[in-house]
């Protein structure tokens, strides 16, 4: 007789800080990533962030700690990569609010990075989870250039409405887990 070990679930509220939010969203993004390197598909990674270290507590070489660090320059986006010959650019971006996002989510210096790069013939877009809905869209730079315009003259987000029109469902499973690389499909075809 072989006995198993008993496994209880203790389930606690995600108590996550304004400053990882997004972490899990982004670490399903780059599992998805993996996927399709591995399965030759596209090869998209995640930037890296530009610091500049500053100071580090060295009491012995495997106990190095960074003790301080500043961003160099903004980032620009998330990722960045190739896929069917075309350059990919994109952020990711959450909302734990049911009806909208909001534009201020998005830094101009990236909307500007996302423009350019749509302009000299790349694929720029964000995706955008929205986690109440637990539903995931790419929205092209083109309607959010035009959310951002808008912004400027009153309605300082976007509505889950206009979500679902301008922008394409990302299905969600288990291989890959954020599907985006079927809505960059459907994006080429329009």
């Amino acid at each position: 007789m072989v006995k198993y070990p008993t496994i209880t679930k203790t389930f606690v509220k995600d108590k996550t800080s304004s400053k990882n939010r997004g972490m899990a969203f982004e670490k399903l993004i780059d599992e998805s990533n993996a996927f399709y390197r591995a399965q030759n598909k596209a090869v998209i990674h995640k930037k890296p962030v530009p610091v500049q270290i500053v100071n580090v507590d060295y009491p012995r070489r495997e106990m190095a700690k960074i003790t301080e660090a500043y961003y160099q320059t903004p980032s620009t986006t998330d990722y960045n990569g190739i896929y069917k010959g075309k350059y990919i650019d994109f952020d990711a971006k959450e909302s734990s609010v049911a009806t909208s996002f909001a534009l201020k989510n998005i830094h101009p210096h990236q909307i500007d990075h996302l423009a350019s790069i749509a302009k000299h013939g790349g694929i720029a877009f964000i995706l955008i989870m929205f986690k109440k809905q637990d539903t995931v869209h790419l929205l092209p730079i083109e309607p959010l250039l035009t959310f951002v315009k808008r912004a400027e003259k009153g309605r300082k987000s976007i509505t889950y409405e206009e979500v679902l029109t301008h922008g394409i469902l990302v299905e969600q499973g288990y291989r890959p887990s954020i599907d985006y690389i079927k809505a960059i499909d459907q994006l080429i075809a329009r």
